[in-house]
């Protein structure tokens, strides 16, 4: 998923919101209360409306789910091909009854279950061709930005240049029939399918893109309730026509609130059934409310989330930028900053300092980063040695969600070694844009796994051409040695490449690794059961409240 708003991960990019480091993938195997595989037919069953907070999205469209808030309704309104099955750790069957792979590792051949949109029409291949073909379409009024999903696709480049009607490697072989032609093998293509993004959808979405954006028509659980109403709620019903298991909630009320503090006032006037902890009152919540046995699930009087998140939160280093040029300012920068002060006080101990790209629940086996550590004597020699001090710099956030806090933390720890640093904040939406124009100089940034791949972590943030590559960093070596890790099919073999790529990247410090997430979530009392997998995503498809 991608890009958080708030102090945690958002998908494809997202911003992550989430605590304690589980050691790898497997260890959640036998931790979910997910059940995504038992039934739940019962669709006469009076589920009452779940109360959920969010933050207002970037988009709900799938086109363009590119961060948590989006990507939690798009969750509930579309359905991908596959879905990941953190219970299981590994990819199960969602709008595709059955796949195959070619022998070379480059044909995906998909065959569809019989399934319905929200309006009836039918979900074939050609609502998959033309689902994900608009992620990557430079037509659009306000292009998305996960195209990058579609990298390894066939025609992929061409068609993103404008330079082509279509992408060549989407067929539509027939109606139930969806065939995926890679340009070169890519091991993990199958998890990336999994993205909520890759989903179908109707003619209606070209017919009427505006109406679309607010009120899209998925082929998910549950449907749109009237339009997205920004900054106060996004409404969603269960889909009594879906194809699989039908939801046991009526109904979900996404609450826009403005900040973790406002939300949680919400849930404790009893209009909100699951919200973040603010920083600074976990503890107290914990003791409050109890905490959950696996840290994933939310069930009565163990209502607090602490579970590891595949996410990190980070800086984000404008390498256009001659003061970031400098290697010596972005290693200084990195070594004066105390990750540990800053988990201990804002978060009670309940997340870990980040020493390099990778979450452990991604991989616990990479080296950490030479200066992702801190060490105020080296920087202070760094400072020295270059004559760095008075050096000014401006660290920009999305305003809301902590990162008020943590930035005065990190503003503090980096002015104790001589830089000159002010603040800037802004809106969501504003601050976005000044990412993607590239108008910042240090931003913050938490990235939430779009699927558990090591990948996703390297492709996105480091790759040259990719769209969330937002320091800017450009190095052919780094983007030769991630194409041919791509390729590698024996999973160790490819799990030391990304390791060594990540070792190439230390040197060069884009970005600054701050901490890794884990959930600080609460459910209310009335929650019998809701499952928050290490995505930051809600299965809400197969929540309960109680009677």
């Amino acid at each position: 998923m991608a890009l958080d708003r708030f102090g945690g991960v958002v998908s494809r990019r997202t911003f992550v919101q989430g605590g304690l480091a589980a050691s790898a993938l497997a260890a959640l195997s036998a931790c979910g209360k997910n059940s995504s595989s038992s039934s739940t037919t019962d669709t006469a069953s009076n589920g009452g409306t779940f109360k959920f907070y969010i933050s207002d999205p970037v988009a709900i469209d799938p086109y363009n789910l590119q961060e948590s808030e989006g990507t939690q309704v798009g969750h509930c309104l579309f359905d991908s091909l596959v879905s990941y099955d953190w219970t299981k750790s590994e990819v199960v069957s969602a709008a595709a009854e059955s796949w195959t792979v070619s022998d070379d590792g480059t044909v995906f051949t998909f065959t569809l279950k019989e399934a319905k949109f929200h309006n009836g029409d039918a979900v074939d291949a050609a609502s998959f061709k033309r689902g994900w073909e608009r992620l990557v379409d430079p037509t659009m009024e306000t292009p998305g930005e996960i195209g990058y999903h579609l990298a390894p696709v066939a025609g992929y480049e061409a068609f993103s240049k404008g330079e082509a009607t279509e992408i060549t490697g989407l067929v539509a072989k027939d109606d139930k029939t969806f065939e995926v032609t890679l340009t070169d093998p890519m091991a993990d293509f199958l998890i990336v399918c999994c993205h909520p993004g890759l989903a179908p959808v109707p003619q209606a979405a070209l017919d009427d893109p505006s109406s679309f954006l607010l009120s899209p028509i998925g082929n998910g659980a549950f449907k749109m309730d009237g339009k997205w109403e920004s900054g106060q709620y996004i409404n969603v019903v269960r889909n009594e026509d879906y194809y699989g298991d039908a939801p046991k909630l009526d109904a979900i009320n996404f609450s826009i609130q403005k900040d973790p503090k406002t939300a949680l006032s919400e849930f404790k006037a009893g209009n909100m059934d699951f919200c973040q902890m603010p920083t600074g009152q976990i503890k107290e919540l914990i003791s409050e409310y109890g905490e959950s046995e696996d840290g994933y699930t939310v069930t009565p009087g163990k209502q607090c989330l602490t579970g590891a998140e595949g996410s990190i939160y980070y800086l984000v280093l404008n390498m256009d930028d001659p003061t970031m040029q400098d290697a010596n300012v972005r290693h200084a920068m990195s070594l004066a900053i105390n990750r540990q002060n800053i988990v201990d006080t804002l978060f009670e101990g309940v997340r870990d300092p980040a020493d390099n790209i990778f979450p452990p629940i991604i991989d616990d086996k990479a080296n950490a980063w030479q200066y992702a550590k801190y060490d105020k004597d080296a920087a202070q020699k760094i400072m020295d040695d270059n004559g760095l001090a008075g050096t000014q710099i401006t660290l920009s956030y999305n305003s809301g969600g902590g990162h008020e806090d943590i930035m005065s933390c990190i503003q503090a720890d980096l002015e104790a070694v001589g830089f000159s640093v002010s603040q800037q904040s802004q809106e969501w939406a504003a601050y976005l844009s000044g990412l993607t124009d590239g108008s910042f100089q240090i931003g913050r940034l938490g990235w939430i796994a779009d699927y558990p791949t090591m990948d996703n972590f390297i492709y996105p943030n480091f790759f040259s051409t990719a769209d969330n590559n937002y320091s800017r960093y450009n190095s052919a070596e780094v983007d030769a040695d991630t194409l041919a890790a791509r390729q590698i099919t024996d999973e160790e073999e490819r799990k030391d490449a990304y390791r060594a790529i990540n070792d190439k990247v230390a040197e060069d410090m884009p970005i600054i690794p701050i901490m890794f997430y884990s959930h600080v979530h609460l459910g209310s009392e009335r929650v019998k059961s809701l499952y928050y997998d290490a995505q930051g995503k809600a299965n809400l498809k197969n929540a309960e409240l109680s009677a």
